[in-house]
């Protein structure tokens, strides 16, 4: 009866694949005990539980890399236990899994001089070198027992493979054995779908290599749980990270002043609460729109547009990337994300100075607060890059009752969560929160749906429902000792859906709001601006009101301070395409060259300007957006992030 459904088969193809788990695992220690001095594990078990972790990144990257080999060996057809057959298949294996393998052993001592997993910009790197020959003598001979190492290594791993053979068996019943083939080759390779990407949770990503830093508070000892052949696919994507020439430092420093500092001093330094909406775009808000003169306009921010009364805010506001991940590296840390998400490249791993740190320098208490499971969406990863002291997401909350079924838990209550969990820790503080209610399947609690009904789109009964949430917030804030000393920032990580054909503008596509409030009147924090602004200038701003006076690194400037030196811009991608807004235009640029000038009132990039006459603001324009994408680039690439 086996025969028919291939159960043998099978059970060999499991042995296959532990092997490869077995020698990862053998990797991951072998890598671990070459550069125990770069990592702070106290004990064994603190190494195996992170080895524990990376099954994860290793199943994702054995399920890459043996895809072919799987689609092969489970294929319903009746040759698979020949001699031929399997020989072939044993082939396939062992080139495809001995060539990734060898990139762990080739991090077990670059790694001691790049402090990252090789990825595609290693690469990228090596094949800029001339004298790739005389490297490899070199490393080849001065690190020989690596080498050796890796050789018995391998001559284990197809030792134990052909300790477990599969025998030739013929077919007796072909209609069952087709079909129960059939069933498991759909089995299986949902499965390894699953598997490639991390799991089979409702996410909006697969498994990056930000993740691996979720359950570390050491960034390095996410590279224990990372493997190379993961860090390696998983950006194999074009490098964006690559250094310019476009300008001179002088140029940049004159006028992209990478460098801020201020001045202010608040007689007593503020709690700081900044708050991330999901998808919580601009065109909801009325408050952001009074000024738009969009025919039929409804809002359905209640709540937030009366806050805005007594609030300062930015109606020509915009996000510097396009996905929530994007949002929290250019809010926190003022690192926009191109074409592709700045933490989830081989770059995120570095010292970077941000408000995070900024702030744990001043004495502050730095919590994170996200309703998913925790690590979802790589906040809690990049958070404990950003240095945060306490991450609270769906475990903390413990209370599945208030789960919505999909992302986490409903913002009403973990809003709630948070202004209690903020009342206990010591002032100042800095508290940050991610909401995720107003994001697809959009969906809000039965209690709700009589009321909250929404408009023309499925996202507008949601923003009604974090609406009110906030308002319970606040209220609930009003009454706490801590509410009178504390600057609130909101804004949304992203836009969403569009109704009103403005926002479906190229534009527009990125246009969020920005509000800053406090119930603190000598902070000024009141008034409409209209002027540019961008998610990247709420840590510049936030580091001015807390009155922090060193040098920082910043490519946004201060709304508050608003210096007539620092140039109001906004910078963004549509993924292949930087958007550049300054002064009186908007630029496109390919990387390469300016494709496209267009006035800054042509939101849907309509004239093209560039046939016509080029006048000084555009050549100082277009000189402006290469200049900072250069340093950028270079701050990035050199990590230079920290200072």
């Amino acid at each position: 009866m086996a025969d028919k459904f291939r159960l043998n088969e099978y059970k060999v193809l499991l042995y296959r694949l532990f092997l490869g788990y077995l020698f990862y695992f053998i990797a991951r220690v072998l890598f671990f005990a070459f550069n125990t001095n770069l990592f702070a594990v106290d004990d064994f078990s603190g190494l195996l539980k992170l080895c524990y972790y990376g099954m994860a990144f290793d199943t994702t990257a054995l399920l890459y890399i043996n895809s072919l080999f799987l689609i092969l060996s489970v294929l319903p057809l009746t040759i698979n236990t020949k001699p031929d057959y399997q020989k072939g298949l044993a082939i396939l294996y062992f080139v495809t899994n001995l060539l990734a393998y060898a990139t762990n052993f080739i991090d077990i001592i670059y790694y001691r001089f790049s402090q990252v997993r090789s990825t595609k910009a290693t690469l990228d790197v090596l094949s800029d070198e001339t004298n790739k020959k005389a490297l490899f003598e070199h490393f080849s001979g001065t690190y020989w027992y690596i080498i050796f190492i890796f050789i018995i290594c391998c001559f284990a791993w197809v030792w134990l493979y052909k300790r477990v053979k599969i025998k030739p068996q013929p077919v007796k019943d072909a209609k069952v054995y087709f079909l129960s083939s059939v069933v498991s080759f759909l089995v299986i390779t949902a499965l390894t779908i699953g598997g490639i990407r991390g799991d089979f949770a409702h996410s909006t990503r697969p498994i990056n290599m930000v993740d691996a830093y979720k359950h570390v508070t050491v960034p390095n000892q996410g590279d224990i749980i990372l493997n190379t052949p993961f860090a390696i696919l998983r950006t194999l994507s074009a490098n964006n990270f690559k250094i310019q020439h476009f300008s001179d430092t002088a140029y940049i420093n004159a006028n992209i002043k990478p460098i801020k500092q201020y001045n202010s001093n608040p007689a007593v330094r503020p709690n700081v609460v900044v708050i991330i909406l999901e998808s919580m775009a601009r065109e909801y808000w009325g408050s952001m729109n009074r000024d738009a003169h969009i025919p039929n306009f409804k809002s359905y921010t209640p709540f937030l547009d009366s806050l805005s009364n007594s609030s300062l805010i930015f109606n020509n506001a915009y996000a510097n990337g396009r996905q929530s991940i994007h949002a929290m590296s250019s809010v926190l840390a003022g690192i926009p994300s191109f074409q592709t998400a700045f933490t989830s490249s081989p770059y995120a791993k570095q010292k970077i100075q941000s408000l995070v740190s900024i702030c744990d320098t001043l004495g502050y208490q730095t919590a994170f607060f996200h309703g998913a499971a925790n690590g979802s969406m790589g906040f809690q990863g990049f958070g404990n890059i950003l240095g945060y002291k306490n991450y609270y997401g769906r475990t903390e909350y413990n209370n599945d009752a208030d789960f919505d079924g999909i992302w986490g838990i409903w913002d009403e209550p973990f809003f709630q969560f948070m202004g209690k969990t903020i009342g206990t820790q010591k002032q100042p503080f800095l508290a940050t929160l991610f909401s995720l209610s107003s994001h697809d399947p959009f969906q809000i609690p039965q209690k709700y749906k009589a009321r909250f009904t929404g408009g023309p789109l499925p996202i507008d009964k949601c923003v009604q429902y974090s609406d009110n949430a906030l308002r319970q917030f606040f209220n609930y804030a009003k009454t706490q000792p801590w509410y009178n000393n504390t600057i609130f920032v909101i804004t949304a990580d992203h836009t969403s859906q569009t109704y009103y054909p403005e926002y479906s503008k190229s534009i527009n596509r990125f246009a969020v709001p920005i509000l800053f409030f406090s119930p603190n009147e000598a902070y000024g924090l009141k008034g409409v601006r209209t002027d540019l602004a961008q998610q990247m200038d709420i840590y510049p701003s936030l580091v001015d009101l807390i009155g922090y006076h060193k040098p920082f690194r910043s490519w946004g400037r201060s709304l508050i301070s608003n210096l007539p030196t620092e140039t109001p811009r906004v910078i963004n991608s549509t993924g292949n395409i930087y958007q550049f807004m300054q002064g009186d235009y908007i630029y496109l640029f390919d990387g390469k060259n300016i494709t496209g000038i267009f006035a800054s009132t042509d939101k849907g990039l309509e004239k093209n300007l560039m046939n016509g006459a080029i006048n000084p603001e555009m050549n100082k324009g277009m000189a402006d957006c290469k200049a900072l994408i250069q340093d950028y680039a270079d701050r990035i690439v050199n990590k230079k992030l920290n200072q």
